[in-house]
């Protein structure tokens, strides 16, 4: 609560240096703790039922609402970066959550298959980044299955995200070799990096500040220039750096690594905590190259996965004790 209440008192400190409209950010931070709380609630009470009932939830918005990725796009080789990618990604890593978490053996079987229906419908959909993402989680959670100390699993998925956001910096600010520079080009579209160079001008004006919530697509000129615009970078990080300065920045990055830090506390057996972990990671990279946190359904459910997965079940479910929660009881 600490860091979600730090994020949206430096928004308001931010628009009032600027006169910027920090509305989006706060309803942002009011869908992740509404979320979060729901998730704790549910998977305490319900910890098959709650991931299980949120997979179907998910995958019911991806497919009943395709306009979610419609209107100003960048589409690319990549396919949609928005909202139905996203979806799919939380409710294929709750799915999987669910199944983890399931004792029957058909019950499991039914989520496992869950899982990679939702994968299906990715393809289906055409959401390369979708298809991508959603077999990654499928695979990690498997191999999470596998692994007796999570602590190594969440430091790699947190090494993952860094990876992707200093890629995507190290391309706007151009100092990759030339030819992967013009494949990555080709992969994101120009005009995506262009507003992402916007960005980092106005990072450079104002580092501390920024610009001011929801200004970037007053002075962007690559946004001004773009009809239809959705005034946004198309990027999580980007974003925040150019309208929240590196504080803001920083904050996003606390909120993440405040998250891989209560999955490694979490009681839950070390399958869930490292799958959920996945799938949030997973998120992370697409919010990267797109603008999916703008959408209350897509923070909401990252919310509702974290707190499923950090929740402590009121009913005992039997699981094997790994090394890292070994150690904690100890000490």
């Amino acid at each position: 609560m600490f860091v979600l209440g730090t994020c949206a008192a430096w928004a308001l400190i931010s628009a009032a240096a600027h006169g910027g409209r920090p509305e989006g950010v706060l309803l942002a931070v009011l869908a992740v703790a509404a979320g979060y709380a729901s998730g704790r609630i549910c998977g305490a009470l319900l910890p098959v039922a709650a991931p299980g009932v949120g997979a179907v939830a998910g995958l019911g918005l991806a497919l009943a609402a395709p306009h979610a990725t419609m209107g100003p796009q960048l589409l690319s080789p990549l396919g949609h970066t928005g909202a139905t990618a996203a979806l799919l990604t939380l409710s294929t890593g709750a799915a999987c959550c669910a199944a983890w978490a399931a004792r029957p053996s058909g019950l499991r079987l039914t989520l496992w298959l869950l899982a990679v229906g939702t994968t299906v419908v990715a393809a289906v959909l055409g959401s390369t980044t979708g298809l991508v993402s959603c077999a990654g989680v499928l695979l990690c959670s498997l191999a999470a299955g596998r692994m007796r100390r999570r602590a190594l699993g969440l430091a790699g998925l947190a090494l993952t995200a860094a990876l992707v956001t200093g890629a995507t910096w190290a391309i706007a600010e151009d100092v990759l070799p030339d030819g992967l520079t013009v494949s990555l080009e080709g992969q994101l579209t120009e005009h995506r990096i262009l507003l992402w160079r916007d960005a980092l001008g106005m990072v450079r004006q104002d580092p501390a500040l920024g610009a001011g919530p929801g200004r970037f697509g007053e002075l962007s000129r690559t946004a001004a220039m773009s009809l239809p615009s959705d005034d946004k970078p198309h990027s999580a990080a980007f974003q925040q750096a150019a309208e929240q300065g590196v504080i803001g920045l920083a904050l996003l990055a606390g909120a993440f690594c405040w998250i891989l830090y209560a999955l490694w506390r979490t009681p839950r057996p070390t399958s869930v905590a490292l799958t959920a972990g996945a799938a949030l990671t997973a998120l992370a990279a697409i919010t990267s190259v797109g603008n999916a946190l703008s959408f209350t359904t897509v923070t909401a459910g990252a919310g509702l996965l974290a707190g499923i997965a950090t929740a402590r079940p009121l009913i005992h479910i039997n699981h094997e004790v790994t090394t890292d929660e070994a150690v904690r009881r100890q000490s």
